[in-house]
């Protein structure tokens, strides 16, 4: 049943969920299973893959739901087989929820008094609608609590209007009313319209617009400023049309009880109905836009992760300042920690000729081939500095986007690998080491920090860090990771490893030296054939003993290599990014039932361009040198500029000054864009247009030119 609805809900063969579901039951991981196991789920991506995981956790939650209603209600002895049957057969968790509202457990309601004192019969005499003389047979029903007729009629209508809420046709036509309709209205506190942090909800302070139509940014940017207090938030509907089409549900005919009816509806709409599907429905939007910003979100983390290494080089890291100085660490070609050291070019001390000397002595005395200035305080300043220096080769300036390194610097992570540094220092080894590899720094610090998304601390934080992780996952895979010199912060993160293995991984790698072969990974405490299994295919060893180790090809593959390899009647060793061989052969003399032409052709890729790095190569950049600040921008001119975060409304770009530029969707191109990621590309360099400059609001509005 499970893979029947997963199979309808993704529009995928049956077939393909059920082999999937079976690998992920048996722990597979997603990475492992859309590289290695592609005969078996039909050649499914990483991205449907994960998408029937979650599924399948959805499906799980609803079950687990499902089983506490179930065992509630039977609890209560009011579990009947056609109630059972109901339960079991729905899979919409609000129909679920109706179908227990009448049997829910809930704090006293004027309903539950009503029925206490004994009004539910001449409830049922109103509903029937075939009495008249209603107000003397309410004398009968008076009692202490209700001391009057009218007070009796009215504490039986309280019961009808508890009757309406729980009608589970009421809550849908209203639920399809407010998801059609509903126009949500914000408006400011009056009290808190004078405070400065009210004023970034200024757009919203008097706000009408289709709820179906308000883009998800806009509404999270609503949500928060009623979470803050700032604004007030309802949702408006037709309410007499509303009314009138529940009225006909319950009035049979006009009688001496469809006054009373009607009354007991409205009650039930205003106090019940209203603020359920209200609350309900804003919780769905909210969700779906959620959704929305963590999409966004996992983008730009995915983007990022995929930056542009500079390699193996000696770097010459700047975590710059104004009054403390600029840090200096200096880096090896691995990423070690060598040297530290301070320089201080800019006011208020102003040892420029200081700062040159140990500038270039460093250079020369470590063979520096680059430098990496983070981009945060005094960054254009210090690039300036360093690029007006005579060196005597030509060493290239890069600025390295800094976001998240401060938090970093401060982790337990920072901690454990540099105890006895300076955060500012760690601040500087760690902008080295992204330039050298992005990914195997960023990994080590929590994704929501790295700062490229829009409302990451306003969505739900259990499916932001499930997505966000499945990210570091996809991307550390697909990249591949050397066995010999990542540390266990980016270790972890490879298909079947995790924390332990990592730290198991490099004590052994400590203790005798650097692996040379795959299997070699066997010998590792607690790493037994499952994770073997699982991770091999994904961790590299350049120049070990066999060359097939520095490869995307799985060990399990080996024996076709050399199939193909005797066949040709050449070595391993030779036919390895031989081009010309590797297109001369008939791939399907090699099919077998576990290898067919999707793992084959995976294998002749990796064959011809072996361990090659996917990642795009580092590409110099340099900001416009007249623009330091807001006050230099010109409207109409053009400068060059960095796409540093993409949102659903557009992107904003690093122009080299402290305030980010945006470049709204309308102005990405003269045609309709429907993504900004069809347009530009995180880190991508681009050319922008100043169209607008608002200095009070420090906000650049900017036109991207093709």
């Amino acid at each position: 049943m499970i893979s029947t609805f997963i199979s309808r809900k993704l529009n995928l063969p049956e077939y393909q969920i059920n082999k999937t579901l079976d690998l992920l039951s048996q722990d597979y991981t997603v990475p492992f299973i859309a590289r290695y196991r592609k005969e078996a789920t039909g050649n499914l991506d990483e991205i449907t893959i994960f998408e029937i995981q979650k599924q399948k956790k959805l499906l799980d939650e609803l079950d687990k739901r499902k089983q506490f209603i179930l065992n509630t209600l039977k609890e209560q002895g009011v579990l009947s087989d056609e109630l059972k049957s109901k339960i079991q057969e729905t899979y919409d968790t609000h129909l679920l929820e109706d179908i227990y509202l009448p049997y829910k457990k809930k704090r006293k309601t004027k309903a539950d008094k009503a029925r206490k004192a004994g009004l539910e019969p001449l409830a049922k005499i109103i509903m029937a609608q075939n009495h008249t003389g209603i107000k003397n047979i309410a004398k009968k029903y008076i009692c202490k609590d209700y001391p009057g007729v009218d007070k009796v009629i009215e504490g039986a209508l309280h019961i009808i209007a508890e009757w309406v809420n729980e009608n589970i046709w009421v809550r849908n036509f209203l639920r399809k009313i407010f998801l059609r309709s509903a126009v949500i209205h914000s408006q400011i506190v009056l009290e808190k319209k004078e405070q400065e942090k009210a004023q970034k909800y200024s757009d919203y302070f008097d706000w009408n617009e289709p709820l179906k139509s308000c883009p998800s940014h806009r509404l999270l940017a609503i949500l928060r400023g009623e979470k803050e207090g700032f604004l007030r938030l309802k949702l408006i509907v037709d309410k007499e049309e509303t009314l009138s089409v529940i009225n006909k549900k319950f009035i049979k005919r006009f009688s001496t009880t469809s006054e009373w009816i009607e009354k007991a509806v409205t009650d039930a709409y205003k106090r019940l109905l209203e603020p359920s599907v209200s609350t309900e429905t804003i919780n769905k939007y909210k969700e779906k836009a959620e959704k929305e910003a963590i999409k966004v979100f996992a983008e730009n983390l995915r983007q990022l992760l995929m930056a542009s290494p500079l390699g193996e080089k000696n770097v010459l890291a700047i975590d710059p300042g104004f009054r403390t100085g600029c840090k200096i660490a200096i880096l090896s070609k691995t990423g070690d920690y060598l040297f530290y050291e301070t320089i201080f070019p800019h006011p208020p001390k102003n040892q420029k000729e200081e700062a040159v000397s140990k500038l270039l002595n460093l250079i020369d005395k470590y063979k520096i081939e680059a430098i990496g200035i983070g981009n945060g305080t005094a960054a254009r300043e210090t690039e300036n500095f360093v690029k007006s220096i005579n060196f005597k080769k030509t060493v290239p300036v890069f600025s390295v986007n800094e976001a998240g390194a401060s938090i970093y610097s401060a982790s337990e992570v920072a901690r454990e690998e540099f105890p006895d540094l300076d955060l500012t220092v760690r601040g500087a080894v760690s902008i080295g080491r992204r330039l050298q590899d992005p990914l195997a720094e960023l990994v080590k610090i929590d994704p929501k920090s790295i700062g490229v998304g829009q409302y990451q601390h306003d969505v739900n934080q259990k499916l932001l860090k499930e997505e966000l992780e499945h990210v570091v996952q996809s991307v550390v895979n697909n990249v591949g990771v050397n066995l010999n010199t990542a540390s266990k912060y980016l270790l972890k993160y490879v298909s079947g490893i995790g924390d332990k293995l990592a730290q198991q991984i490099v004590e052994y790698r400590t203790l005798y030296g650097a692996f040379e072969a795959r299997k070699d990974l066997l010998k590792v405490k607690g790493l037994g054939k499952k994770a073997f299994e699982q991770s091999a295919g994904f961790l590299r060893i350049k120049e070990g003993k066999n060359p097939l180790d520095a490869t995307g090809i799985h060990p399990e593959a080996y024996f076709l290599v050399e199939k193909i390899a005797k066949k040709i009647g050449l070595s391993v060793e030779k036919i390895i990014a031989n081009d010309q061989i590797l297109q001369t052969i008939n791939l399907n003399d090699f099919v077998t039932e576990k290898f067919g032409l999707p793992s084959l052709l995976d294998i002749i890729k990796e064959l011809k361009k072996p361990g090659m790095d996917i990642r795009k190569p580092l590409e110099n950049f340099s900001f416009d040198p007249e623009l330091k600040n807001i006050d230099d921008l010109v409207i109409g001119k053009i400068y060059p500029a960095l796409v540093n975060n993409i949102t659903n409304f557009g992107c904003f770009v690093d122009l080299g000054i402290k305030e980010n530029g945006l470049i709204h969707i309308s102005n990405l191109s003269a045609s309709f864009v429907k993504d900004p990621n069809d347009m530009v590309k995180l880190n991508q360099a681009v050319r922008v247009k100043v169209l607008s400059i608002d200095k009070d609001r420090k906000r650049i509005g900017l036109a991207l030119i093709q």
